[in-house]
């Protein structure tokens, strides 16, 4: 699946809207029923109102009403890889604590990791009671 997943992030790449950065991610989630919903990252001029590709996935899964995921793919065109940043990790964690992150370039390298590997200790709703 993860296979599947890279190449429906790599797709999402190309979307991007990036004319300030020239950094383009794509992400792929999967979510619980099988649907991959995908997002890009879409940049502002106002740079704070940018948002990751991670959280625009996350964010069209929910608006769809999937608000499970287990897997999610992230892709750029860099040589390292390049994983979500903490505010991706956070909106993640909430919706797919138990998820395999894979993080992929345009070289073919990848890697996987688990959210909790990337967030150990995270912070949600079972905190604030």
């Amino acid at each position: 699946m993860s296979d599947t997943l890279v190449s429906a992030a790599t797709e999402a790449r190309q979307r991007a809207f990036a004319p300030y950065s020239g950094f383009r991610v794509g992400a792929a989630l999967l979510a619980e029923d099988g649907a991959v919903v995908t997002g890009c990252n879409v940049e502002s001029a106002s740079y704070g109102l940018t948002i990751c590709a991670e959280r625009v996935a996350l964010v069209k899964g929910i608006s769809e009403g999937r608000t499970r995921f287990t897997a999610i793919a992230v892709v750029a065109d860099t040589e390292r890889l390049t994983p979500p940043c903490g505010a991706c990790r956070q909106l993640l964690w909430e919706f797919a604590p138990d998820a395999t992150v894979t993080l992929a370039n345009l070289h073919g390298l990848t890697a996987q990791f688990t959210m909790r590997e990337l967030l150990p200790h995270g912070f949600d709703a079972s905190l604030l009671t």
